[in-house]
C-alpha cells in the first residue's frame, strides 16, 4: 500500500472519530436542553405573568375609582336637584302651605295638587306673562346674534392678522375680565342716559354687540387651530379677508357658535339687574323683572303663584341644557386649546 494512501486513511479515521464524538456529545446535551428551559424564556414568562397581574390590579382599581366617582356625581346631582324640587313642590300647593314652610312633603292625594296655580300666575293681573315673554325673546335673540358676530370678528382678527402690539392688545382685553361689572355700572348708566336710551331695550342689546372677552378668547383659540393650507387655498381662489371669514371660518366654527349662543341665551334670559336699572315701563318688562311683581310691601304675596311662574320661566333653560348638553362639555375643552 502506498504511503500517501496510508496517511489519508489515518486522517479519515481521525475525522470520523471526531465527528462521531461531536454527534455523541450533541446527543447527550440535547435532552439536557429540553429538560431545562433557557434563562431568556424564564424571564419572558415572568414578565408576562407580572403584566397580567398588573393589568388585573389596574382593572380592579379603575373599577373602584369609577364606583366612587359615580357615587360622588350622583350625590352632587341630588343636592343640585333639591332647590328645583322645592320650587316644583311649592308650585302645586296652596299659599297657606307654602307660607308655613311645607316644602319637603309632596301632596298626599291627587286632589291636593293644584294645577290651577300655573294659569293663575300667568294672568294679566298677576305677572302679565305674554308681553314679558315677547320682550325677553326680542332682547335674547338680538343679544345672541350680536355676541356671535362681534366675538367671531374680533377673534378672527386676533387669530389670523399679524400686526404690531397684537399680544399686548389681546392680554389687555383678557385683563378686563377681572373688572367687576359693578365698577362700570354707574358710568354706563350715565352714558346711556345722556344718549336718551333709558326705558328702552338698547342698553341691554348694545353691549352684546361690542364683544365679550371670554367668547373672543374661545373664537380666537378655535380659529388658531384651522390649518393655514385652507386659508391659502381660499386666497388662491380669489377670496378676500371678509370672504375667508364669512364663507370659511364661520361655517367651520359651528361648535363655538353653539357654545356662545347657549351661554348668551342663558345670561340674557335670566338677566335681572339690567332690566331693573334701564326699564321703567310695565310694558317693557322682561320675564325676570315681571316675576318681581309678586313681591309686595310686606314680603312675597302669593308665594305659590310665584313658584309656579318661576317653573314656567325656567323651562326653556332646562330644555336647552338637556338638548345641548354636549356643548357644555365642549366649552370646557375648548378653553384649553393651544394657540
Amino acid at each position: 500500500m502506498p504511503v500517501g494512501a496510508t496517511s489519508d486513511s489515518k486522517r479519515h479515521g481521525r475525522d470520523g472519530h471526531a465527528t462521531k464524538g461531536n454527534v455523541t456529545t450533541a446527543q447527550t446535551q440535547q435532552p439536557e436542553s429540553l429538560g431545562q428551559p433557557r434563562p431568556q424564556v424564564q424571564a419572558a414568562g415572568a414578565a408576562a405573568t407580572w403584566t397580567q397581574r398588573k393589568s388585573r390590579s389596574m382593572q380592579a382599581v379603575s373599577r373602584s375609582e369609577k364606583i366612587i366617582a359615580y357615587s360622588i356625581l350622583v350625590l352632587g346631582a341630588l343636592l343640585f336637584l333639591v332647590p328645583f324640587y322645592f320650587v316644583v313642590n311649592a308650585s302645586l300647593k296652596t299659599d297657606a302651605a307654602v307660607q308655613s314652610g311645607d316644602f319637603l312633603s309632596p301632596p298626599k292625594h291627587l286632589a291636593d295638587v293644584h294645577w290651577g296655580n300655573y294659569p293663575r300666575s300667568l294672568r294679566a293681573d298677576k305677572m302679565d306673562f305674554w308681553p314679558a315673554l315677547s320682550n325677553t325673546v326680542v332682547v335674547t335673540v338680538l343679544s345672541v346674534v350680536g355676541q356671535i358676530i362681534s366675538c367671531s370678528l374680533v377673534g378672527f382678527g386676533f387669530a389670523r392678522f399679524r400686526f404690531r402690539g397684537r399680544s399686548i392688545l389681546f392680554m389687555t382685553m383678557l385683563s378686563t375680565m377681572m373688572l367687576p361689572a359693578q365698577v362700570t355700572l354707574i358710568p354706563v348708566f350715565v352714558l346711556f342716559k345722556s344718549m336718551g336710551m333709558i326705558d328702552s331695550f338698547w342698553p341691554l342689546v348694545i353691549p352684546m354687540w361690542l364683544a365679550s372677552p371670554f367668547y373672543v378668547f374661545m373664537f380666537r383659540q378655535f380659529f388658531s387651530q384651522v390649518p393655514e393650507e385652507l386659508i391659502e387655498a381660499a386666497r388662491i381662489d380669489g377670496a378676500g379677508n371678509w370672504r375667508v371669514y364669512w364663507q370659511l371660518m364661520l361655517p367651520l366654527s359651528g361648535p363655538v357658535i353653539a357654545i356662545v349662543a347657549i351661554y348668551t341665551f342663558l345670561a340674557a334670559w335670566n338677566d335681572f339687574m339690567g332690566p331693573l336699572i334701564y326699564l321703567n315701563s310695565p310694558q317693557n318688562r322682561t320675564i325676570a323683572l315681571a316675576l318681581n311683581v309678586f313681591r309686595g310691601q310686606y314680603g312675597v304675596s302669593d308665594a305659590h303663584l310665584l313658584m309656579a311662574a318661576s317653573v314656567v320661566c325656567m323651562l326653556p333653560c332646562v330644555i336647552l341644557f338637556f338638548a345641548a348638553q354636549k356643548y357644555f362639555v365642549e366649552s370646557v375643552a375648548m378653553t384649553g386649546l393651544k394657540s
